[in-house]
């Protein structure tokens, strides 16, 4: 493992960081078994930064749980959440901070961050509501280590917000995709001369993994065999001196062992011209298929609805970079719009608006929605769905249920 150093704490953070809000499930509940696995083999192999948050459903009751067991507390940096989104005023700053110290089962959080902050009108009402003199006080008395935001926004938001307040870190979204995205390249470096940056999504919600275009794929491997397109967006990340740590969201053994090898051996500045123009090849075919630009992190879940958003989303984008057919597949699979009573079509979508208020992304959900449902929900596709759900009646109605 190579570690950079927190230019303002001393803190020398492994360059890879657990993310913790895709802890492996089984029947929609964390895995425990899993979950304990993974957190001790990165323990192990060197990871030291456990990035976690209030709503990531049970990621910090499981990851309390597993350090406590272990004991391995003081050998780690836990970054925690307070959620902005949920907070009604100042009462709830502790509230929430103290209940993620029990659930966290800690006397202290070392990096405590300020969650989804979008622009400066957000930030003014925390400190109309004395979100400054909260945090000191929390600093003051050892709960809190470092003080931090994660964001969402424009670049231009973002630079005045990192210019605001004495902030200890923060914490962005970028990879090779989004170089000029949110806060961007631009940001990154303004933000890295005064205090740490942490990178999250740096492969996009895994779709700069397992999502790219074929062609895209292959470019990749000729350029190095030996290289996944995972391993290339990391790498992509770690070459940037600016970057103290990357966050990713492993959810199995082989992603975990893939990402401590990368991590062993990444250095500033490694990317070759070379490298750099195989990125700008396999952007340009990204770019391409990639049309609805979903990271899948659930934020805009549940539906009221219960319309599967990323699921939607997700299909919608591999109908263009796999093929109509394997697109088409997925869609059928995660709306399961075949089977009467449980779908979560796009066309069940009555345009509330609830998931665009969460969206950190800013997406135009309810319209890609009615892309999707134009898109993938064909007449003979609907007509196979209410061919099932007349089915399914005349069965009941037999069974006399």
């Amino acid at each position: 493992m190579r570690y950079r150093t927190d230019k303002r704490s001393g803190n020398r953070l492994s360059i890879l960081g657990f993310g913790c809000m895709r802890f492996p499930r089984t029947f929609g509940a964390i895995d425990m078994r899993k979950t304990e696995a993974l957190v001790m083999r990165a323990v192990e192999g060197g990871v030291n930064y456990f990035d976690t948050a209030w709503i990531y459903p049970g990621s910090e009751e499981a990851l309390g749980a597993i350090f406590e067991k272990h004991s391995v507390r003081e050998k780690v940096y836990i970054a925690a959440k307070l959620p902005v989104i949920l907070l009604k005023g100042p009462a709830d700053f502790d509230r929430y901070f103290n209940k993620e110290l029990e659930r966290l089962r800690t006397g202290y959080i070392d990096y405590y961050l300020l969650h989804m902050l979008t622009d400066t009108g957000l930030w003014a009402k925390l400190k109309g509501w004395g979100i400054e003199n909260w945090l000191a006080e929390k600093k003051k008395a050892g709960l809190i280590r470092q003080i931090g935001f994660s964001y969402h926004g424009s670049c231009d938001e973002f630079c005045k917000i990192t210019d605001d307040y004495d902030w200890e870190m923060c914490l962005i979204q970028y990879n090779y995709s989004d170089e000029n995205f949110q806060a961007g390249v631009t940001g990154l470096k303004k933000a890295a001369g005064k205090m740490p940056v942490m990178i999250m999504e740096p492969l996009l919600g895994g779709k700069l993994a397992t999502s790219l275009p074929s062609a895209a794929v292959d470019i990749f491997k000729k350029a190095n065999p030996d290289l996944s397109p995972a391993g290339w967006g990391l790498n992509w990340v770690w070459n940037q001196a600016e970057v103290t740590l990357l966050l990713s969201g492993m959810s199995d053994a082989a992603q975990l062992e893939e990402n401590l090898r990368l991590a062993g051996a990444a250095l500033p500045g490694m990317l070759t011209p070379e490298d750099l123009g195989v990125y700008s090849r396999v952007l340009e075919l990204v770019n391409r298929a990639c049309r609805i630009r979903c990271t899948g992190c659930n934020y805009c879940m549940p539906c009221p609805r219960g319309v599967n958003i990323p699921g939607c989303f997700a299909a919608y984008n591999a109908s263009f970079s796999i093929g109509y057919v394997q697109g088409m597949q997925q869609f059928v699979t995660s709306t399961a719009i075949l089977t009467p009573g449980r779908s979560s079509s796009p066309g069940l979508c009555v345009k509330c608006g609830k998931c665009e208020s969460h969206c950190p992304q800013h997406l135009p959900i309810i319209e890609s929605l009615g892309l999707v449902h134009r898109r993938m929900e064909p007449f003979w596709l609907r007509l196979a769905a209410a061919a099932a759900r007349s089915f399914l009646g005349k069965k009941r109605k037999i069974s006399g249920r």
